[in-house]
């Protein structure tokens, strides 16, 4: 997957989460647990971004450990979420294997970039 394509799909999965989050229940629960979503969904794409611009492949590490980070909080906020009864399993869709899905992508990167920096 090419930078640009990894862009993008980023940038669709922090779509996705504003979409959900806008109509959480406004109750102080709904409010503070779709704040929290929203903000690591949302900084997947905005850190992925970043990383691309990365000054060396130290830099570049760096930042994808962030991407990695809020991509898991995001998977934790939808199991909390759904546990919560805020919003249905179904009403996910496709977040919940995309989030998965992109952690999976930027560890493997982390791995290669380091693999690479190494020989």
């Amino acid at each position: 997957m090419t930078k640009a394509e990894m862009i993008q799909r980023t940038r669709a999965f922090a779509l996705r989460v504003v979409h959900l989050v806008d109509p959480l229940p406004t109750e102080s629960t709904g409010t503070i647990r779709g704040r929290l979503f929203w903000r690591c969904g949302t900084s997947v794409a905005a850190n992925y971004r970043a990383a691309c611009r990365a000054k060396s492949k130290a830099d570049f590490i760096n930042k994808l450990k962030i991407v990695e980070e809020e991509c898991d909080e995001s998977i934790y906020w939808m199991e909390l979420i759904v546990a919560a009864k805020l919003v249905l399993k179904t009403k996910l869709g496709p977040l919940t294997s995309e989030a998965p899905e992109l952690l999976s992508i930027v560890v493997a990167a982390i791995r290669t970039t380091r693999a690479n920096r190494k020989s």
